[in-house]
């Protein structure tokens, strides 16, 4: 499909005048035309529930999430990924973002990086994929070289593939076994998809990543007690998670807490259950860390 033919290079009607207007009014455009896209990714909610629980049955077996991208797709996956260390407390290979480029095309365009046909075989070589990897590609137009290309090389070594476009019938779905194209229409700004597109495709990486997370016993509740509490704030975070689980004061959650070595899931299993600290570790390992099962 010829670029002039996406849904996300046409012009928007209702923004031919976006020149013409005042900053207030463009304000007000811009957040209309935003409000469309929750409703476009709830669409794909299907589609995102085979992935992310297919996903998870392979990282439990030791296999790992991958993004590839290029431009603002590919530092939208690069994000996904880092976030995940401090916030689930995981290793950083567990979760891995490649751009085309690579590091400094976080900051800055890399001439002919998304057009290679090589590079992403080169960058996947590079981790040394593997078929119990879950790898999925990020492309608003679905048709980036760079990304096709990474998706048939996943594939062709077992790996598990999903694309994420912002088009219908887009390139980068036929190199995948499992295509997400989520139709978030014109931009704004012609062809700008930083716009309506990556927020589209940063709501679905927030949805598969903290989806996986939790399927990997990394959360609590609603409570994130993998945190890596590294600075003051989290210190504090981490206290105030163990007493909102475990209903005791802020003082008791601190002498729990020092006891259980600045660990939230094993604090909070000590209290709810009355065992030590040893007894506590066993139980979480034998519930393969989810405090829920834990504490049965």
């Amino acid at each position: 499909m010829n670029l002039e033919n996406l849904s996300t290079e046409q012009r928007n009607s209702s923004t031919e005048g976006l020149d013409s207007m005042s900053v207030r009014e463009i304000l007000e455009k811009m957040n209309e035309e935003d409000l469309t896209v929750p409703k476009a990714v709830n669409e794909v909610i299907p589609q995102l529930d085979v992935i992310i629980t297919k996903a998870i049955e392979r990282m439990k077996s030791g296999g790992r999430l991958i993004y590839i991208g290029a431009g603002t797709s590919g530092r939208l996956g690069v994000l996904d990924a880092a976030e995940c260390p401090p916030t689930f407390g995981v290793d950083p290979s567990l979760v891995i973002g490649i751009i085309a480029g690579g590091e400094k095309a976080l900051l800055e365009a890399i001439e002919g990086a998304e057009d290679s046909e090589t590079l992403a075989a080169d960058d996947l070589a590079a981790i040394s994929l593997s078929a119990k990897d879950t790898v999925i590609g990020i492309a608003a137009s679905g048709r980036t070289p760079y990304v096709r290309a990474g998706l048939e090389y996943a594939r062709a070594h077992g790996s598990l593939t999903a694309s994420l476009s912002c088009n219908m019938d887009a390139i980068i779905s036929k190199a995948a076994e499992y295509p997400i194209e989520i139709n978030t229409g014109a931009e704004v700004l012609t062809g700008s998809t930083r716009l309506k597109a990556g927020t589209a495709q940063k709501l679905v990486l927030n949805m598969i990543s903290t989806s996986v997370m939790i399927g990997l016993g990394k959360v609590y509740q609603n409570l994130m007690v993998d945190v890596k509490a590294t600075n003051v704030k989290l210190q504090h975070r981490a206290r105030n998670m163990i007493v909102q689980a475990t209903g005791v004061d802020e003082e008791k959650a601190a002498t729990y807490y020092n006891q259980a070595n600045e660990n939230v899931k094993v604090t909070i299993v000590m209290i709810l259950t009355g065992m030590t600290y040893e007894e506590s570790c066993e139980r979480l390992d034998s519930a393969e860390g989810f405090v829920r099962k834990a504490i049965k």
